[in-house]
C-alpha cells in the first residue's frame, strides 16, 4: 500500500489523539471530514492502523508494581501458544519472543507484590512453561506512553 504525506499526517494526528474527529484532522491536513474517513478506513483495511486504544495510568488504578519475566518453555512451544497464554492474563502488558536463553519475555503490571506473585504463579502454570526468571522494576526512567 502506498502511504503519502497526507496519510502520514493523518496517522500522526491519530497517534497524538485518537479521539480527534475527522473534521479536526481534515482541518489540519486540508481535507474534508468524509475524505479523512475514507483514508482512515483504507488505512485500517490495509492493516496500517491496527486499532484505537485508551491509555490508562496504571498508578491511577492502583497497579504500582511492574516486572519483566523471562519465560523458559518446552522445546516445541510456538510464538502463537505464548501469545494465546499471555492474553489470558490481565496483568500482561506485552510479550515478546527474544534471542538468548529465554524463549520469551513478558512485561507484567500488578497492584502489589502479592498480586504480582499470583500473576507469576498463573504464568508458571501454563503447560509449556518450564521455568521463569523475574526482574522487578524499581523505577521507570524513560517511557513513550
Amino acid at each position: 500500500m502506498q502511504i503519502d504525506a497526507v496519510d502520514q499526517q493523518i496517522i500522526a494526528s491519530l497517534v497524538a489523539d485518537a479521539r480527534s474527529s475527522y473534521s479536526e484532522i481534515g482541518t489540519r491536513v486540508s481535507l474534508s471530514a468524509p475524505a479523512v474517513k475514507r483514508r482512515v478506513d483504507r488505512l485500517r483495511a490495509a492493516g496500517v492502523i491496527k486499532g484505537f486504544t485508551t491509555v490508562v495510568d496504571p498508578a491511577a488504578v492502583g497497579w504500582h508494581t511492574e516486572a519483566f519475566v523471562e519465560l523458559f518453555c518446552t522445546g516445541r512451544t510456538t510464538p502463537a501458544q505464548i501469545t494465546v497464554a499471555a492474553r489470558r492474563h490481565p496483568e500482561v502488558l506485552a510479550a515478546y519472543t527474544v534471542s538468548g536463553e529465554a524463549d520469551a519475555i513478558v512485561h507484567l503490571r500488578a497492584a502489589d507484590m502479592a498480586h504480582l506473585e499470583q500473576a507469576l504463579e498463573r504464568l508458571r502454570a501454563e503447560q509449556f512453561v518450564t521455568s521463569t526468571r523475574s526482574m522487578i522494576v524499581l523505577s521507570r526512567l524513560v517511557s513513550s506512553i
